[in-house]
C-alpha cells in the first residue's frame, strides 16, 4: 500500500476532530518519514485551522498545508531555460542513482530542449562509474570527458568545462559518493566546487543533491552534511515509486530551504520530470492516485 493510500484510509475512518485524531495523524506522518518535529508542527497548524471544520475537509487542508511547506523553500532554478553555459554538479552517497540521473538530465536537455551536453566522469574512485557513464554517453550520443581510474576528479570537471567552451550548453558532472560522513570526500567535493567557481565564470552553476526516496530520514542527514559542505541549490529525488513515502522532502523544504527540482520515477531515460509541489502534496495525502 502506498503511503498516500494509508493516509486516505486513515481520514475515511475518522468522523470527529478529537485530540486523538491529531495525535494519531502525527504518528502517521512520522511513519511517512516526516521527522518528529516537522510532524508535530504540521499537525498543530492543521489542528488550529480545523477547529470549526469537518473531518472530511482534513485531506484537502493537509494537502494545501504541505504544498505551502514545499513553497517555503527557495525557488528551483531550471537551467534548461537559461541561454548560457550551465555547469551541474551531482552529489550524493553511493547507490542513490547519481550516474543514471546524469544520463537522464542529458536526455531531458537534449530531447526536449535540444541542448548540447557534456557528461563529466568525476567519480574517479569507482572504475565502474566511469565505464557506466561512457555507456550512457554512447547510447545518448553525448560526449563524455573522463580520466583514468583514481585520477583527480576536479581535473575532470576542469577539462569538461574547457571543452564546453567550444559550443556546448551543459556540463553535467557525476561525483564520488563514498560515505558522506568521511571528511576526505567532503574536502574533495569542496575542491571540485572551487574549481567550478573559478572556471565557470559567468556560467550558471548548480549543485544538486541526489537522494533516494526510499531511504527515509537518512536522506535528511545526507542533505545536512552536503549542504554544509558546498551550499546546495536543490534536490533531485530518485526511485520515487510505491515503496517510497517521501515525507522527508517537506522537512528539507521547511528546515533547510532546499527545493526539489526534479523527480525520477523509473529506470528509463525519460523517467524524469520537473517537480510539481501541488501534485506531490496531493499524492502524498491520497487525494490523487
Amino acid at each position: 500500500m502506498k503511503f498516500g493510500e494509508k493516509l486516505k484510509d486513515f481520514f475515511s475512518a475518522r468522523s470527529d476532530l478529537c485530540d486523538e485524531l491529531f495525535d494519531d495523524l502525527c504518528d502517521l506522518l512520522v511513519e511517512g518519514d516526516f521527522g518528529a518535529s516537522q510532524a508535530v508542527k504540521t499537525t498543530d497548524i492543521l489542528k488550529e485551522q480545523c477547529k470549526k471544520e469537518k473531518a472530511e475537509t482534513l485531506p484537502e487542508k493537509l494537502a494545501l498545508l504541505l504544498e505551502d511547506e514545499l513553497r517555503k523553500a527557495k525557488t528551483p532554478v531550471y537551467p534548461e531555460m537559461e541561454n548560457k553555459l550551465t555547469a551541474i554538479l551531482l552529489l550524493g552517497v553511493n547507490g542513490v542513482g547519481k550516474t543514471t540521473t546524469a544520463a537522464k538530465l542529458a536526455f531531458l536537455y537534449g530531447e526536449k530542449y535540444k541542448k548540447k551536453t557534456i557528461l563529466a566522469a568525476a567519480d574517479t574512485f569507482r572504475a565502474a562509474a566511469i565505464d557506466q557513464l561512457k555507456i550512457h554517453g554512447q547510447k545518448l550520443n553525448t560526449r563524455v570527458i573522463a580520466h583514468k581510474h583514481g585520477g583527480d576528479p576536479a581535473a575532470v570537471v576542469f577539462d569538461a568545462l574547457e571543452a564546453a567552451l567550444s559550443g556546448y550548453d551543459f556540463v553535467i558532472a557525476d561525483t564520488a559518493g563514498r560515505m558522506h560522513t568521511k571528511s576526505a570526500l567532503v574536502e574533495e567535493l569542496r575542491k571540485i566546487d572551487r574549481v567550478v567557481e573559478q572556471k565557470a565564470g559567468d556560467a550558471c552553476y548548480l549543485k544538486y543533491l541526489v537522494l533516494d526516496a526510499t531511504t527515509g530520514r537518512n536522506a535528511y542527514t545526507q542533505a545536512e552534511i552536503f549542504h554544509e559542505a558546498v551550499n546546495l541549490d536543490g534536490i533531485i529525488l530518485t526511485k520515487y515509486d510505491s515503496t517510497a513515502k517521501g515525507g522527508v522532502v517537506f522537512s528539507l523544504a521547511s528546515d533547510l530551504r532546499l527545493p526539489v527540482a526534479y523527480i525520477c520515477t523509473g529506470e528509463k531515460y525519460g523517467d524524469i520530470d520537473i517537480f510539481d509541489p501541488q501534485k506531490f502534496s496531493r499524492e502524498f495525502t491520497g487525494i490523487e492516485k
